[in-house]
């Protein structure tokens, strides 16, 4: 399985702007990192610092993202869908000495403590490989080492993408700096994102954001969970930029518990298609914890208007313009959904309308997609069945199942590993038809 290729960078004018209506429409491209070097730094003294709960056999977990990686070109279908971030970095690099510098500068000044500015002139030096690795591993012939990055694989904490606009992450832990200043030197310096770097939107010191708090329910709504990563100062200055920039009417911030389990919302809610939801059911519960912040713009520039709302799924049937449908991760009794939440079962990836990716371990949820109309194959079969011929989005329903023994292990399912930059809407004469 480890024979995937980097697939070339086309040239400017044949690359996209940042483009993600919403969520669960057909995907373009997205941004992942396929387990390396990295992930083989992770030790039984520093994997707490990480933020590891155990160690994964990084051969298998390279196979896995990888076969992951075949099932998106295959239902997207074009050669640029999936963009290794390792490659990117590497490209940015090569571009221009500048893009180097700034990578230095901005890691010596984001982690004093590491007391890199010691090597910083012998950084710039670095060649486009070496810096790629240092970047990545920590490792170097320096006198001073840093930490891997092995979080790397869940690239969705990095950023989110809000119709023609990305928000650059500000990551809540000391362990995940380094790759916010990552994909922050890729937007900014490599020759496909360059020119839009106008899209690309900072938020301000002292807040914290991971791209995993924030989905778009629609062309005019965003939810952003106010989670243990994701702070209520940042989910403010995104209310405020998303009002001023982009055509979004409604940001709900969701309550959530500030605990590992839930560290997301997309841990505990996310989109198959457009109509129906994947979701741990506590969220939405009227006396669980799911509450919702409503911010709507109000009249004078800068500022905005709040409510409070005691259940989501009350404000969302409000605020959207089609009925959900609520599949439970983990079926009916609240054990088996508590086994499932913990294991990513409501963190699926929808590739297109109804056609999702999401851990095979997690039966129960794939009993209920089934209910509900979804073919089920291993991510193995589809590929098979496909081989010769192209996918058609939204003919059929179709829930993939990947192995997944060894990411699952990584605490994150499917959508924490992918970073969508571009979606657009199906046909609307592709409805998916069921089994």
């Amino acid at each position: 399985m480890d024979t995937v290729q980097a697939s070339p960078t086309p040239s400017v004018e044949q690359s996209s702007a940042y483009s993600i209506p919403a969520e669960a429409h057909l995907l373009e491209q997205v941004i992942v990192h396929t387990p390396g070097s990295e992930m083989e730094l992770v030790s039984p003294a520093n994997r707490e610092d990480l933020l590891f709960d155990d160690i994964l056999f990084v051969g298998h977990a390279r196979q896995e993202h990888l076969l992951m990686c075949s099932v998106f070109e295959k239902i997207v279908g074009r050669p640029d869908a999936v963009l290794q971030i390792k490659d990117l970095l590497r490209e940015t690099f090569e571009a221009a000495e500048e893009a180097r510098h700034a990578f230095v500068e901005k890691l010596c000044r984001s982690l004093p403590e590491q007391n890199l500015g010691a090597v910083e002139d012998e950084l710039k030096r670095f060649s486009p490989e070496e810096l790629q690795q240092f970047a990545l591993t920590g490792q170097s012939d320096l006198a001073i080492q840093a930490q891997p990055v092995p979080n790397l694989m869940f690239t969705r904490d990095l950023a989110a993408v809000v119709h023609d606009h990305i928000i650059l992450s500000h990551a809540a832990t000391v362990a995940r700096t380094r790759e916010s200043i990552i994909i922050n030197v890729i937007l900014h310096h490599h020759p496909r994102f360059a020119p839009h770097s106008d899209k690309v939107i900072e938020l301000p010191p002292g807040v914290t954001f991971e791209g995993g708090d924030l989905l778009v329910a629609s062309p005019d709504t965003v939810l952003i969970g106010h989670s243990e990563r994701t702070s209520l100062g940042a989910i403010m200055a995104i209310a405020h930029e998303l009002f001023e920039r982009t055509s979004i009417e409604h940001v709900l911030a969701v309550d959530l518990p500030k605990r590992r389990a839930t560290m997301h919302l997309d841990t505990v809610f996310t989109f198959a298609s457009p109509e129906e939801v994947i979701v741990f059911p506590p969220l939405l519960e009227t006396h669980g914890f799911g509450y919702a912040m409503h911010f709507t713009a109000a009249d004078e520039t800068g500022r905005f208007v709040t409510d409070m709302r005691r259940n989501l799924r009350d404000v969302l049937d409000e605020l959207l313009d089609r009925d959900l449908t609520f599949i439970p991760c983990g079926g009916t009794e609240r054990l088996h959904q508590e086994r499932e939440q913990w294991t990513d079962g409501a963190n699926v990836f929808a590739a297109a309308p109804g056609a999702i990716l999401g851990y095979e371990r997690n039966s129960r949820t794939f009993e209920r997609l089934r209910e509900h109309g979804y073919r089920i194959v291993s991510a193995e079969s589809f590929l098979s069945y496909f081989e010769s011929g192209e996918f058609h989005p939204g003919r059929e329903k179709v829930a993939i199942q990947l192995g997944g023994t060894e990411l699952s292990r990584g605490r994150g399912g499917p959508r924490c590993m992918t970073l969508p930059v571009a979606r657009h809407a199906t046909p609307s004469g592709d409805a998916p038809a069921g089994e």
